[in-house]
C-alpha cells in the first residue's frame, strides 16, 4: 500500500493562516503596551493591517479575539521554555527570569486583570494558566537539573518561579536592572546551596 499524501494547502488557506497570526500577534502587541482597555478589535485589526471585517470574520468577538490570545500566549511561552539551551545554572536563572520581564509576561499580565472582570476570558485564563504553570515548573526543574526526590526541592523550585514572576510585576513600572541582576546573582547562590551543584553529564 503507497504512502497517502495529504493535499496540499491552498493559497486562500495559507492567507487565512497568515491573517490570522498577525492579528493573534497584534493583539498580543497591543495587550503588552496599551493593556485590556485600549486593545479593542479596531485597534488589532488596524495594527495587523487588515481591515475590521477580515478580523471579525476569524474572530466575530472581542472575546473570540483574546481567548485565542491567551492560547497564542501560553503556547509563546511554554515555546520559549522548550528552547532555552542547557547552559549553567547562573545562565539557566538568568534565562528564566527574562521570561516574566518581556513583552509575552507583559501581554498575559493584562489578561489576567481582564480576566478577573470578563467572565468568558476567566474560564480559559485560569485554565491556561494552570497548564503553563505546570509546564514552567517541570522545564526548570529539567534546566536546573534539580532532584525532585530530594526533600524541599519542589518547593524551592516553585519559590524561585515565584521570584521571577515578581520580579515581572516590578519591571511594569521600572526598569531596575541593576538590582535584578543582583537578585538572580543571590538566588542562583541559593539554587546551589538548595539544589546541590548540577551533574555535569546530564
Amino acid at each position: 500500500m503507497g504512502v497517502v499524501t495529504p493535499p496540499a494547502k491552498s493559497p486562500k488557506q495559507d492567507r487565512s493562516r497568515a491573517t490570522r497570526q498577525r492579528l493573534l500577534e497584534a493583539a498580543v502587541a497591543c495587550l503588552a503596551e496599551v493593556g485590556w482597555a485600549g486593545s479593542t478589535v479596531s485597534v488589532v485589526a488596524e495594527r495587523a493591517g487588515v481591515s475590521r471585517g477580515a478580523a471579525q470574520h476569524h474572530f466575530p468577538t472581542r472575546e473570540g479575539l483574546f481567548t485565542a490570545a491567551v492560547e497564542y500566549v501560553a503556547e509563546e511561552r511554554s515555546q520559549a521554555l522548550r528552547t532555552l539551551p542547557a547552559r549553567d545554572r547562573a545562565a539557566v536563572v538568568e534565562a528564566l527570569v527574562d521570561l516574566y520581564t518581556g513583552p509575552l509576561f507583559r501581554a498575559a499580565l493584562h489578561l489576567w486583570v481582564a480576566a478577573s472582570d470578563e467572565e468568558q476570558l476567566r474560564t480559559r485564563v485560569v485554565e491556561l494558566e494552570a497548564r503553563v504553570g505546570r509546564e514552567t515548573h517541570r522545564m526548570a526543574v529539567e534546566l536546573l537539573k534539580a532532584d525532585e526526590s530530594r526533600p524541599g526541592t519542589r518547593e524551592t523550585v516553585q519559590g524561585f518561579l515565584d521570584m521571577a514572576r515578581g520580579l515581572g510585576l516590578a519591571n511594569l513600572l521600572t526598569d531596575d536592572r541593576a538590582r535584578r541582576r543582583r537578585v538572580v546573582a543571590q538566588w542562583t547562590r541559593i539554587l546551589d546551596g538548595a539544589l546541590g551543584e548540577p551533574d555535569r553529564g546530564a
